[in-house]
């Protein structure tokens, strides 16, 4: 169960290496931990992935060689537990979520997305983080056939129309310029919010 229900939920995807923790982690900090928490759907994957394997569960949360020797495996794990349960992973990580601006850093299939459209039909917005292949392979991305063909990258490649469409090439005051919409929204939304905190504390409830 959530603390409380979000006003806004920023449902994030894109690429490998397009830098979609980077965009994330900066929005978290323009708007404050307070207001805003990252939810990543990875992580309860590989929590249990972990257990089940007798894997580190820290180093495959990192961006190092020891996640990269085992993803293959973990998206094929990974699609198998979603067939049998396609909201599994969405439901573990919004557990406790209390912040009224949640952002979902990696969405990654179309089953993600209508999870959280379905439970949070008003407050979700999409976006998609792009950047060139140039500008991934130079952040380390090589193409790698069963991971940059599998649906874990290419799911949400058509038949979304996104919200919000950021490019991240590398270009970081064009990138803030690009997020100064999401933060406004994301501030008009948690104003209500804040206003009503504010009236709850007022009147000693």
């Amino acid at each position: 169960m959530t603390a409380s229900e979000p006003k806004l939920i920023l449902l994030f995807s894109g690429k490998r290496k397009s830098g979609k923790d980077y965009v994330t982690d900066l929005i978290q900090k323009r708007l404050s931990p307070q207001l805003c928490c990252i939810l990543r759907l990875s992580a309860p994957l590989k929590q249990q992935y972990a257990q089940e394997h007798g894997l580190d569960y820290e180093e495959l949360l990192g961006a190092g060689q020891y996640k990269e020797e085992h993803r293959a495996e973990m998206i094929r794990w990974g699609e198998r537990r979603r067939q049998q349960d396609p909201g599994f992973f969405c439901r573990v990580a919004v557990c406790g979520a209390s912040q009224p601006v949640w952002i979902v850093s990696d969405c990654r299939r179309m089953s993600d997305l209508q999870w959280f459209w379905s439970e949070y039909p008003q407050q979700c917005a999409s976006v998609r983080v792009e950047a060139s292949e140039q500008t991934r392979a130079q952040r380390g991305w090589r193409f790698t056939a069963g991971i940059d063909d599998a649906e874990s990258e290419c799911g949400l490649d058509q038949g979304v129309d996104f919200d919000w469409t950021i490019r991240n090439d590398g270009d970081v005051t064009f990138l803030n310029r690009q997020l100064e919409g999401l933060l406004s929204l994301a501030r008009e939304r948690t104003l209500v919010h804040q206003c009503t905190q504010d009236s709850i504390q007022s009147n000693g409830l």
